[in-house]
């Protein structure tokens, strides 16, 4: 790895405060690019307006300098960006098709469930739309079985070597949705582009999206960074933490016990610093000895 060339990003939606979830997903990455001697970018990902909570976002950026990670460069935000994607997806011509199929139609007659709990799209509209049907979404067509691109495989950081083929596993894919705006898997893979991210460090919430992005790089000719995919946060039923699943806001009068426990939760062993420079010097001292950037001593 050339520590020199690093770039990762962390990218909250502002559908609400940080919570103990995201706050991991924040420290994982921040950690990484500084132990890396990186840069780490900051993108409001509020592609999806519908649940964009006005003052999220800067109330997120507030949290985020109590907790003193302070992003370099300017912030990138996704709802100003639409003509990036509306170019990229241009680009992929006649792999985009227009489909009609309503979320039931899609649910009775799916050829399973994914790992990410989506329905597999059955090709109902991949040879046209049945008459009078108008179209709903834009899907994206995967590799026919055993094509070339149909298995995508990548080595995890932290969980080894994954693959997933698409014709099987996921069907073709909505890259932009019935009520108009882009999907997250084009204006995710569209910006990392654009910001030159090298090293994506997220949670395993979005494990199951990587293959498809990898997929979309490939068709649009960009590069594909590494990826890295920590634990995620879990009420007590087992459920991801979310605003939707009950998740407190942190509480930013006691900035060192939330690090604290974020950082626990990534099994890093730190000393129990009595301050913020204490933690951050002992969680780099961590992280580093846990996933040793290269051609450190």
């Amino acid at each position: 790895m050339n520590q020199a060339h690093y770039i990762g990003r962390f990218a909250p939606s502002p559908s609400g405060p940080l919570h103990a979830g995201s706050l991991v997903a924040a420290l994982a990455s921040y950690l990484d690019a500084r132990v890396h001697s990186g840069k780490w970018l900051l993108r409001i990902e509020d592609i999806d307006e519908t649940r964009t909570v006005p003052g999220a976002a800067d109330a997120i950026l507030h949290a985020l300098g109590v907790f003193g990670m302070h992003q370099d460069g300017e912030i990138v935000v996704q709802s100003q960006r639409k003509p990036l994607y509306e170019a990229a997806a241009q680009k992929l011509g006649n792999l985009l098709y227009p489909c009609g199929c309503t979320r039931k139609e899609i649910a009775d007659s799916r050829l399973g469930i994914a790992a990410d709990g989506a329905a597999i799209y059955p090709g109902t509209c991949r040879h046209g739309r049945a008459p009078g049907k108008s179209a709903r979404t834009l899907r994206l067509r995967v590799p026919d079985p055993d094509a070339a691109n149909d298995s995508i495989s990548f080595d995890d950081r932290w969980l080894g070597p994954l693959t997933q083929q698409l014709s099987r596993e996921v069907g073709d894919f909505v890259l932009k949705r019935a009520d108009g705006f882009w999907a997250y898997q084009l204006a995710v893979v569209v910006d990392d582009a654009d910001q030159r991210v090298t090293h994506i460090v997220r949670g395993t919430d979005l494990l199951e999206s990587t293959q498809r992005q990898i997929y979309l790089q490939r068709l649009l000719g960009l590069p594909t960074p590494a990826y890295m995919h920590v634990p995620v946060v879990r009420n007590a039923d087992g459920e991801k933490l979310s605003k939707q699943t009950g998740a407190l806001p942190l509480d930013l009068a006691h900035p060192l016990k939330e690090l604290q426990r974020a950082a626990d939760f990534l099994q890093l062993d730190l000393h129990q610093p009595e301050s913020l420079d204490g933690f951050w010097r002992d969680a780099m001292q961590a992280w580093d000895h846990r996933f040793r950037a290269p051609n450190r001593p």
